[in-house]
């Protein structure tokens, strides 16, 4: 994953409570990957419940990209290899 620094800015929506969506474009870009890899994290369970914006698109908050992304790596077989050593 790119350094958070070397990664251009994600653009997300707020909501009245402060929370910021993403669609599967925009978290793409906020975790450094692609689509996807969010589209993986769906089939696998990691993203779920999503919401939909107006045109219709699936959007996850923030907060759900980020347990998502924890969640993968915690399961990645590189990931395990680094803590088991």
């Amino acid at each position: 994953m790119p350094h958070p620094q070397d990664r251009a800015p994600a653009q997300g929506r707020e909501d009245a409570d402060g929370g910021i969506w993403f669609t599967i474009a925009e978290a793409a870009a906020f975790i450094g990957g692609s689509p996807q890899t969010i589209y993986s994290w769906e089939r696998r369970g990691h993203l779920t419940n999503p919401k939909q914006d107006e045109r219709g698109r699936r959007i996850y908050s923030q907060q759900q990209i980020a347990t998502a992304h924890r969640t993968a790596r915690r399961y990645d077989p590189a990931t395990r290899r680094r803590v088991a050593a």
